[in-house]
């Protein structure tokens, strides 16, 4: 698996989008709003990407704000299937959050591990759908 993007937790995705876009040179290539967030992903150089998170409603984002601050909420790691990866996950006793794959950003078949069994990070699995 290879790193597909780690995603950032912020009160306000415009100015770290254009932050990150003069500091880092690198395109907005892609926005949305999902699960009650707006999502920004910038490309970063070997093929991965920056994914901006800005709650825009009560959920899993704005709580992590509340909590914890911004700064990084998630890594994600691509995979040609998810759910052998949620399947291999269990068999090691790693806990999912997601039993099953769902839709995320982009399209893209997503789920999470719970971090109380990866060493204090909440890892996602990816599946480009593009």
């Amino acid at each position: 698996m290879k790193l597909h993007h780690a995603g950032i937790a912020t009160r306000d995705v415009d100015d770290l989008a254009s932050l990150f876009a003069d500091l880092l040179s690198t395109p907005v290539v892609h926005e949305e709003r999902v699960d009650g967030m707006r999502v920004v992903f910038l490309e970063a150089d070997a093929g991965g990407y920056l994914e901006l998170l800005e709650p825009v409603a009560d959920g899993p984002i704005a709580t992590y704000l509340d909590r914890h601050g911004p700064g990084i909420h998630h890594l994600a790691l691509s995979t040609a299937d998810v759910q052998a990866s949620i399947d291999r996950a269990r068999e090691l006793g790693v806990e999912p959050i997601d039993d099953a794959p769902r839709q995320g950003a982009w399209g893209h078949e997503v789920a999470f591990l719970h971090p109380g069994s990866t060493g204090g990070v909440l890892l996602e699995f990816v599946a480009e759908s593009h």
